[in-house]
């Protein structure tokens, strides 16, 4: 489903105006990076800060292109994608979930969930039936109609899940989704993102949280843009 082939991606970053014209300085953000996940896997990819695991999760999510190498999504090479392919694959394929929410902070949890369907042209009573099914799901039925400010972090993490899950994307990638939650809540969005697995979504996350990695059947192990562990974790 996903392969991604001796990725590499170079940021550059000019020197003072004193310096020469090419004077420019070469990060590299990735660096040779390879691996696959099949479809249905649940990965973590861990990494401290500045490893490259954003970047990679860019890439993953079609935001960015990478500088070098290869990835290809279902087969289709991502790199040589228009802006517009990329932003049609973002809203098929992939549902986001992100560690800040994202959610409209005065509209309702059901409205919030509403708006990728929006966009996607989904009638008004479809729309309101999905997202109050998918707010179900993730245990918040009773809150629907309570605006993000009138819910605790760990719930509005709960409606952005639902969001994400609205158009059935066949990838969840979830950047830190537990950063800002504490442990109880973050296990309570782990225990979700679980059962949506089970359910045969692919979920991918990203994290710096060793606990929160090894929930996933599989950990890659960033540092300094390579990888440095690809493991199983023991899960049946």
């Amino acid at each position: 489903m996903i392969k991604v082939t001796h990725l590499s991606k170079i940021y550059k970053s000019g020197l003072p105006a004193h310096a020469g014209k090419n004077d420019f300085v070469e990060t590299k953000a990735l660096n040779d990076v390879s691996f696959e996940i099949k479809k249905g896997e649940f990965v973590s990819i861990i990494g401290p800060s500045g490893s490259g695991k954003s970047t990679l999760m860019h890439i993953i999510g079609a935001l960015d292109k990478p500088t070098l190498g290869e990835y290809r999504l279902d087969g289709q090479v991502i790199e040589k994608m228009t802006d517009d392919e990329l932003a049609d694959i973002r809203n098929r394929k992939i549902g986001f979930v992100f560690q800040a929410y994202n959610l409209l902070p005065r509209t309702t949890a059901l409205k919030n969930v509403m708006l990728p369907m929006i966009y996607a042209g989904i009638g008004k009573q479809k729309r309101i039936e999905k997202a109050q099914k998918m707010l179900t799901s993730v245990g918040l039925a009773d809150r629907m109609d309570h605006t993000s400010s009138q819910l605790s972090g760990g719930q509005m993490q709960r409606v952005a899940i639902a969001r994400a899950l609205v158009l059935d994307p066949a990838i969840i990638l979830a950047d830190e989704p537990t950063g800002n939650l504490a442990t109880q809540q973050a296990e309570e969005i782990m225990d979700i993102l679980t059962k949506l697995n089970k359910e045969g979504h692919t979920i991918i996350i990203v994290t710096h949280e060793p606990s929160i990695a090894k929930r996933a059947k599989r950990t890659i192990g960033l540092k300094d843009g390579q990888i440095v562990e690809d493991r199983k974790n023991g899960h049946h």
